[in-house]
């Protein structure tokens, strides 16, 4: 997991692991919401996880393309925008996929102003 909020494309037509900006036709809208969900985020907006293992990895804003961050082949994000015309984005909201019952209401907090933000934009 990490803390940021990625948009697609996530797969990317070289497949190459990492690093390619597989950009949509729709990439400014896209970005346009990831980024009001992570500037009201106070970790995600800081673009600076820090998650165990990955205390380097490193966001712009908080958001980026999901081939650009790692390529995914096949995934639902893509899938939904291509044949459904549905524009979603990722958001990744822990370092922990399963984190601690104790941890919950701190997570909502974090995410509290940011789904708000995020809905008012729908």
């Amino acid at each position: 997991g990490s803390v940021v909020a990625s948009y697609p494309y996530d797969d990317s037509p070289t497949h190459r692991l990492t690093g390619v900006y597989s950009k949509s036709a729709d990439d400014e809208v896209f970005k346009y919401l990831a980024k009001a969900y992570a500037s009201h985020h106070p970790i995600m907006r800081t673009g600076k996880p820090n998650c165990p293992e990955e205390e380097a990895e490193t966001f712009p804003d908080g958001i980026t393309n999901g081939a650009q961050w790692y390529d995914v082949e096949g995934g639902m994000q893509d899938y939904n925008y291509v044949w459904a015309n549905c524009f979603e984005i990722t958001l990744e909201l822990s370092c922990c996929k399963y984190p601690p019952t104790s941890e919950l209401p701190k997570e909502w907090e974090n995410n509290r102003e940011s789904l708000l933000a995020f809905i008012e934009k729908v």
